[in-house]
């Protein structure tokens, strides 16, 4: 048959249909492509050969050329272990086998010299190597081989079966020559020589079976860049074509509604960011096009007065406006926030969330479907079939990362034309990122806080400072402050949390009695009617104290509350750390975060702590958080799958990553349609990515 990259990989020499089935599920490889496209993760100098008597005593991996002179099975605690003599002129060592015996001793020959290859162990004055790699040394000259030997990800199925470092080596072997290492280029002769990039060819050879570190890193830039490029040039079609072919909402006045609160409600001056955010809304709006923007801001920033001038916009050409947010807490607290502001516009506003009655559903169901009512506000229950709105022409969704990509595509089909999409979210995402996953969004940033605001100061401190801390506490009370005391929250330890909270509550309850002290508690095992309750005395000034799991981490807005301490913060992610410590710095007056923690630090729980003392920004915490966690923890699962990337990484090759958008938004700009002759590889190859949905599995 003849071979093309789109072959099975059952048909690759020395891969059959079992091993192509175990490659199937454990590493996702169908076809030679995918084979192809399974990349190193590092590399080993393969150039050296070692004597016994030389060997290092540190666990290296070190090669060795010798020959088996006997076997023997020894008994352990469960089963049997393998146990093979290996001798050079120099001395002797042990391999050791502790599955797969009965394959290895059959294959395996006596006094035939091999080339073995693995880590060493130092016992009982001499060494061992558990499971080499070997090869005959008569094979071991023949073979494709390069100084660096690639080292492939596995997994320990494969291991068990067989499938080791060398078994995958040799398949790599096998590709190239059945397919005479001939691979289609997919970029541009133009781009090549600005970038002077190394052909396609070379590239894939090279990052295999490099001959030279030089060439590998040629080849590794060019595999990278090539990656980056196209998933940019992804986004940034797909952002060009809703602008052209998704026509939105012509908002063209700017009326009274907005005039009328601008001028005479507005609560407080507009901070530069606002004005831009608001004006880059308007043209939006404006357009033809459907809005599609992303609105960041630090916790504080004021994004939620920008969403409702947005949404008087929509008002003021007789449009309905709805603002989506993860939880009732949140939904209240924005629903009560905006209430406030609509009365004297005489604007119409409902909630409607998983606990609204239903006498109250049917009338909200009504008044949107005649248009009476101009703004609704809720939770996941928007996306109820039933919630039908006369004309939805702004869709806003607070945190938009915990709402699925089916949910959001549910608020677009509310109505004959897709309404305006903002997005909002107050956990900054680094512009890695940003560029990225959001790369079809328009983004817009609020990157000052309203004036008056000040920093909260933070401090980290130790178990054993604790009584400082409470000293510190009864001050702050003293002068009339509140205080959050947050403990830890771990689902698969509920158990163990909940005592530590109810631990947590009792010594404080001790040290802060009543009736000089009154303090409330907010977990997540009570039912939805007591924990607002207890909000409600915190938020009305009625406890000076409130201690909670992370249930207050987004959206509890108490500005007389100064303190936030937060226990055990070594458990908290710093995304996590960076919302609780939001929660404070909400009034004029000076605020502090307090870091409690044991002694016992890991270093990536070091560097949160630091950060967090170091910085309020927002941006920057981002970004050590994405250098610490990776891109997929951030994005979630939901999202994370974008960035499915093979051989780039995106926090490592930023540079890479800003030049691939560079050059893919210039060729855009100059031929949108990737018509001209210099852009026709571009053209095909960007073509067969959207054909295959997944995209780096077609990109040779």
């Amino acid at each position: 048959m003849s071979v093309n990259l789109q072959t099975p990989i059952d048909y690759l020499k020395g891969v059959g249909p079992n091993r192509a089935d175990l490659l199937r599920k454990e590493l996702g490889i169908h076809t030679y492509q995918d084979l192809i496209n399974l990349f190193p993760n590092r590399y080993i100098d393969r150039t050296q050969y070692y004597k016994i008597n030389q060997l290092p005593r540190n666990n290296a991996d070190v090669q060795v050329v010798g020959v088996i002179t006997g076997f023997k099975e020894v008994a352990q605690k469960r089963g049997k272990r393998l146990v093979a003599t290996f001798q050079d002129d120099t001395g002797v060592m042990e391999l050791v086998w502790f599955r797969g015996q009965k394959w290895i001793r059959d294959r395996l020959k006596l006094q035939t010299p091999y080339v073995i290859f693995g880590k060493t162990n130092w016992f009982n004055g001499r060494f061992s190597m558990p499971h080499p790699d070997m090869e005959l040394l008569a094979e071991h000259k023949q073979n494709l081989r390069s100084a660096m030997q690639p080292i492939y990800p596995s997994t320990e199925k494969l291991s068990n079966k067989g499938i080791s470092n060398r078994v995958m080596s040799t398949f790599m072997q096998s590709l190239f020559r059945e397919t005479n290492g001939e691979f289609t280029e997919t970029l541009s002769e133009n781009l090549r020589s600005e970038l002077k990039l190394i052909s396609k060819k070379e590239a894939l050879f090279n990052v295999h079976f490099p001959k030279s570190p030089e060439l590998l890193s040629k080849a590794q830039f060019r595999l990278k860049f090539e990656e980056l490029f196209y998933i940019q040039l992804q986004l940034i079609i797909k952002n060009r074509v809703h602008k052209t072919k998704i026509k939105g909402f012509v908002f063209e006045t700017v009326g009274h509604y907005f005039n009328t609160f601008y001028k005479e409600h507005l609560p407080f001056k507009l901070t530069g960011a606002q004005k831009r955010v608001i004006k880059e809304i308007r043209s939006d709006m404006g357009s033809h096009a459907q809005m599609n923007r992303l609105l960041q801001g630090d916790v504080g920033s004021g994004k939620t007065i920008v969403a409702f001038m947005s949404m008087l916009i929509a008002l003021d050409n007789g449009f309905q406006a709805c603002l989506m947010a993860p939880t009732e807490i949140l939904s209240v607290q924005h629903y009560n926030g905006l209430l406030e502001i609509c009365n004297p516009l005489n604007i119409s506003i409902s909630l409607l969330t998983g606990s609204t009655k239903t006498s109250e559903r049917k009338e909200i169901h009504e008044k949107l479907e005649n248009g009476e009512l101009n703004i609704l506000i809720g939770t996941h229950a928007l996306l109820e079939d039933k919630v039908q709105f006369k004309n939805l022409g702004l869709a806003i969704i607070d945190e938009q990362h915990r709402f699925g990509v089916a949910q959001r595509s549910k608020l677009w089909h509310k109505n004959e034309s897709p309404p305006h999409i903002l997005i909002m979210t107050a956990t900054p995402i680094p512009r890695t990122l940003a560029m990225s996953v959001y790369g079809d969004l328009d983004i817009s940033i609020i990157d000052e806080l309203p004036p008056g605001r000040k920093a909260v100061k933070t401090v980290h401190r130790f178990d054993k400072n604790r009584l400082q801390v409470f000293k510190f506490i009864r001050d702050e009370i003293k002068k009339g402050r509140q205080v959050y005391i947050v403990y830890p929250l771990i689902q698969e330890s509920e158990k163990m949390d909940y005592k530590d909270l109810m631990d947590g509550y009792a010594s404080i309850e001790r040290d802060f009695p009543k009736p000089e002290y009154q303090i409330s508690i907010v977990h997540g095992k009570m039912k939805p009617a007591d924990k607002d309750y207890e909000m409600q005395r915190f938020i009305k000034g009625e406890t000076n104290i409130m201690v909670a799991t992370t249930v207050i981490e987004v959206g509890v807005n108490v500005p007389n509350a100064s303190v936030m301490i937060i226990e055990s913060a070594e458990r908290f992610g710093l995304s996590q750390l960076h919302q609780l410590r939001g929660r404070v710095g909400r009034g004029a007056e000076q605020s502090y975060c307090i870091l409690m923690t044991s002694h016992k630090l890991s270093a990536d729980s070091k560097t949160r702590l630091e950060t967090m003392v170091r910085t309020n920004d927002g941006f920057d915490i981002a970004e050590v958080d994405l250098r610490l966690r990776g891109p997929g923890d951030i994005m979630g699962t939901q999202q994370s799958g974008v960035l499915n990337l093979k051989i780039a990484d995106i926090i490592k090759d930023n540079d890479i990553l800003k030049s691939a958008r560079f050059y893919a938004k210039k060729i855009i700009n100059q031929d949108p349609s990737l018509g001209q002759p210099e852009n026709q590889l571009i053209l095909r190859t960007y073509k067969q990515l959207t054909k295959y949905k997944n995209i780096w599995n077609y990109i040779s």
